[in-house]
Parts: C-alpha cells; structure tokens; sequence
C-alpha cells in the first residue's frame, strides 16, 4: 500500500495528534476543568476533521451516491461516542438535548452557514430537488415520531405511564425507517455526478482504500478517548463557566460532535457544489434523528441509570418542527440565495437564545 498525503493533510493529521496528546495531558493532570474541556473539545473537531478526510477518500472510491451517507456516518461519530460516555455517566437530558442540537445545528446553522458561503461566493445555487425534498420529507416524519411520546405526556394519555417502552418502540419504529431509505440515499444521482466535473481528477489523487481505513480508525480510536475526556470535564467546566445542562447539550455538545459538517458541508458549498454540501449537512441530520436517536435509546435501557425517553420539553418539540418547516421550504425550489442563509442563522440564534438560561 502506497501512502501518499498532502501537506494539508499531514498538517490535519499533525494538529489531530498533537491536540490528542494535548487533551490526554490536561485530563490527568490537575490544571483545570476548563483547561481540561477547552483541550479535549479542540481534540474533537481536529480529530473529526480526520475522520472527514478519511470518508472523503473513501467516497472518491465509492462513487457520489455513497458520499453523502458515508460523510454524515462517520461525521456523527464523536457525536454518538459523546454521548454513549455520557449516559454512563447518567446526563440524560445532556443526551437529550445535543441529539436534538446535532439536528438543529445541521439544519439551521450548518446549512445556514453553507447557503450564506456559497451565495457570496457564486450568487444563486442551484440543484436537482428530488434527493433533497427525501431528506426534507424523512425529516418531517422523524420530527413527528420523536413528538408521540411528548403529546402523550403533556396530553396524559394512558400511553404517559409507559414513556420508556413508548419510547423504545418509537425508536424501533425510526431505526425500520432509516433502513427503508438506506437504498434511495445510496443511490447515485446523476445530476449530483454531472455536478461535480472534478471527478476524474480526484479519484486520481485519492488515498488508496487501505490508507484511508487506516486513518479512519486509528482517528475513530483517538475520538473514543477524547469523547471520554470531554465528558468527565463537561459539567464541571459549563458550571463554572456559568452555563445551563440544558444550553450545554443543545448547544456546546451538538456543536462540538458535529465539526465535520461544520467544515465539509461549508467547504462544498463554497466550490460551487450544493448537492453534495446537502447531500452532506441533510443527510447528518437525518442520521442522527432515524439512527443514532433511536440506538442511543435502546442503548440507554444497558448502559444508563435510568433510560433515556423521547419526552422532550415542548419548546424542543416546537423548535424541532419550526426547523424542519423552514428547511423543507428552502430547499424545494431547488436554488438557494445567501439572505436563506442568514434567514437559518437567525432562526438558530433564537432558539439557542430561548434555552441560555434553562
């Protein structure tokens, strides 16, 4: 096997090493809680920046239709590891608000951040709607299962006194869900190929398969022990910072779980290449309501004190449904201008705004 990197890369995989070594160092020596959760955050996004890279070389191998799904799969990794450590250590509503941040900040500020990029940079975008209004639709319909279990609490339906098996049984109900899409999502669209005219040349310059699953592993590794750092320091760092649980899990968790779409989605939409930046920032979001919000559910029932329900407050339930409304409206025209952007920033500052203080 021949291993090739650039000098971007070896730079990314560099940084990646010297922050891991650098969290490893404030997490067992007596420096601080912030020191400690400041270093083992800057381990993440670098690490999930390599994980980005490695699926991204992985995808040039596999074709446009299999890159969407493997960027948001493993770009959800530290996102699922956060969390795991997380209910062991039983921070349910931690769990619960990122995975409802990790969708709010894909669709709202990822995208938001995408569209606005990509409209100053190129003007109108323009793409083929069809994979889109899927995703937008799946998202609709996952929104919904995930507020059965909070109308039958807040309503007192004979269904409340059952909130747990309710909520395993919604979460098997999505987990069916997300495999009946698995085929449409992996198929390849032919306008997204006829997007991307640097096909050729990238697959020409692409790491070969075994260098990148190399570095996805021993990156996803690194991931599992920085997801671990970052948690034991989670609370006691956001407490003396001043933050709530409820803004630390929908705001600093889903942010700090989700760096790849941060820059991957960012960065696509900036060469002129929307499908695959939706492709990208949708798909994640999908992932984390039809997968990883049902396998952390059933997780919880084997490895968390107590299990974790799909009762959400009813401000996330909102917030969730207003997220999912404006997504689907902007992108079911098929072009996307950079005030839509700022349109989903502002919506995401509001929302975070509305759970600073609880």
């Amino acid at each position: 096997m021949k291993i090739q990197f650039s000098r971007a890369e070896i730079g990314t995989l560099g940084g990646a090493a010297a922050a891991t070594g650098l969290a490893a160092f404030t997490a067992h020596a007596d420096v601080g809680e912030v020191p400690a959760f400041v270093a083992a955050a800057a381990a993440l996004s670098l690490l999930a920046a390599t994980v980005g890279a490695a699926t991204e070389q992985l995808g040039h191998r596999l074709g446009p239709g299999a890159t969407g799904m493997l960027q948001a799969a493993f770009g959800n990794l530290p996102e699922l590891l956060i969390c795991l450590f997380s209910l062991r250590a039983g921070l349910v509503d931690v769990v619960r608000g990122a995975l409802v941040g990790a969708v709010l900040a894909n669709t709202l500020l990822v995208l938001g951040l995408a569209i606005l990029v990509g409209g100053l940079r190129h003007g109108t975008q323009r793409f083929p709607t069809e994979t889109p209004r899927m995703v937008a639709t799946m998202l609709v319909l996952a929104v919904a299962a995930l507020a059965v279990p909070t109308l039958a609490h807040v309503l007192h339906t004979p269904a409340q006194a059952h909130e747990a098996t309710l909520s395993a049984a919604c979460a098997v109900v999505l987990l069916v869900l997300f495999a009946c899409s698995l085929p449409f999502s992996l198929k390849a669209n032919p306008a997204m190929v006829a997007a991307n005219p640097d096909a050729k040349t990238e697959l020409e310059h692409a790491w070969p398969i075994g260098q990148s699953l190399v570095v996805l592993g021993a990156a996803g590794l690194a991931a599992a022990l920085a997801s671990e750092w970052f948690v034991d320091a989670l609370l006691p760092a956001t407490k003396a910072i001043g933050l709530t649980e409820g803004f630390t899990g929908l705001v600093v968790v889903a942010i700090a779980g989700n760096a790849v779409e941060n820059v991957v989605g960012i960065k696509l939409a900036a060469q002129n290449k929307p499908d695959y930046a939706l492709s990208v920032i949708l798909n994640s979001a999908l992932q984390v309501a039809l997968a990883l919000t049902p396998v952390l559910v059933l997780a919880s029932f084997v490895i968390a004190p107590a299990p974790l329900t799909l009762v959400l407050p009813p401000l996330l339930v909102a917030a969730l449904g207003l997220t999912v409304g404006v997504t689907a409206l902007i992108v079911s025209d098929g072009e996307s201008i950079w005030l839509e952007g700022v349109a989903l920033l502002c919506l995401y500052a509001m929302i975070a705004a509305a759970f600073f203080w609880g």
